[in-house]
């Protein structure tokens, strides 16, 4: 399981937290799994995304819940802000900021399916819902993705993520 499911649950992560952050999510999602291995189900890929995003969800809420601490004493951290490498390509920084202008429901939903490469049916169960409620979900995700990435010229074709999640 670890071998077969480590790198796509390091992608992941990468998603929402900086490297080692999402190296210690992935080795949390590893510890829940092997406390909870009679409960994995047959597909067990699903069942650790499902893991890591609620792991993640956790942190998230414990750094919101340490940032008001520390600003309500008066002393909050600043924000680390990693650079991309890609930001000098144009169709990149395009599809980022589309995706960026999206909800973080459409956002989640669409990196688990074109940049995690899941199923419908997998990315359903890490999200806890039907596979009709996923596909309605995704056609609604896309289509705010596409009104996102409309170019003010409309000569000017999609970029290659928006074409690959259509």
């Amino acid at each position: 399981m670890y071998d077969e499911s480590y790198q796509r649950l390091l992608g992941y992560a990468l998603g929402y937290l900086n490297r080692p952050s999402a190296e210690e999510i992935v080795s949390e999602t590893f510890l829940v799994a092997w406390r909870r291995l009679g409960d994995a189900p047959s597909r067990e890929l699903p069942w650790l995304f499902g893991i890591a995003r609620n792991l993640i969800r956790e942190r998230y809420r414990a750094d919101r819940r340490l940032r008001d601490l520390c600003a309500e004493l008066g002393n909050a951290p600043a924000t680390d802000v990693a650079g991309d490498i890609a930001e000098d390509v144009v169709e990149r920084a395009t599809a980022l900021r589309a995706l960026a202008e999206l909800g973080d429901d459409d956002r989640e939903l669409l990196t688990l399916l074109a940049w995690h490469g899941l199923t419908n049916s997998e990315a359903a169960a890490v999200l806890r819902c039907s596979t009709a409620t996923l596909l309605v979900r995704v056609h609604r995700a896309r289509r705010r993705l596409r009104a996102a990435m409309a170019p003010a010229n409309t000569s000017r074709p999609l970029s290659r993520l928006s074409q690959e999640i259509s």
